[in-house]
């Protein structure tokens, strides 16, 4: 199926509605508890089995509109149904949690073994939509890779430390927009490596 172009605004809403939906239904019964088949869970880990659909929803929604989906977002589809099921399964809402710290360190050990083989897979998977001197993206993949690890340390400090509503608010809003103005800091910092294109 070719790639087709749809609304940014559609994609993002796509894109990002899953997670704050996952918040807003967290915001409503985090101080309650259900009884499911016997067993009672907190409102945190209903949250999260109502999150696994609309997230399975959202992403069947982004590859019937454009006939496409990214290796991150199967990726990260697929670790939050794994570690949802644990979290469940095991009624603990930890696994969840470790679920960042272990999303972040994975793509931090894969950037920096494509470093180590000379290569960058980054530029592999965005080289098209971001045209740069293959300099530019050994240094954006090795900034990216020690961003993911310090955000990795990060989740595993907090949801160790803090309360479970602030990891919530944090994971929602703080770890993706530290993670967007890095990235921006970073495309603006490496301009003297961007190709133009002929005209």
């Amino acid at each position: 199926m070719a790639q087709r172009n749809i609304s940014p605004w559609l994609k993002q809403a796509l894109e990002l509605g899953p997670t704050l939906a996952f918040f807003l239904v967290y915001l409503r019964i985090k101080d309650d508890s259900f009884v499911i088949a016997g067993t009672e869970y907190s409102g945190f880990i209903l949250a999260t089995l109502i999150f696994i659909p609309i997230l399975l929803a959202a992403m069947g929604a982004l590859w019937v509109l454009t006939g496409a989906l990214s290796r991150m977002q199967i990726f990260t589809a697929f670790m939050v149904i794994f570690f949802g099921g644990l979290t469940a399964w095991f009624n603990d809402e930890r696994f969840f949690m470790m679920k960042t710290t272990i999303v972040y360190g994975l793509f931090a050990v894969i950037l920096a073994t494509g470093l180590l083989l000379r290569k960058s897979w980054l530029e592999w998977v965005m080289g098209e939509a971001l045209p740069m001197r293959h300099e530019g993206w050994l240094l954006l993949t090795r900034r990216l890779a020690m961003m993911f690890a310090a955000l990795a340390v990060a989740n595993e400090i907090i949801w160790r430390t803090q309360s479970e509503e602030l990891w919530v608010k944090l994971e929602t809003f703080a770890f993706p927009a530290a993670l967007f103005v890095f990235l921006w800091l970073q495309i603006a910092a490496l301009q003297c490596y961007m190709i133009e294109p002929e005209k």
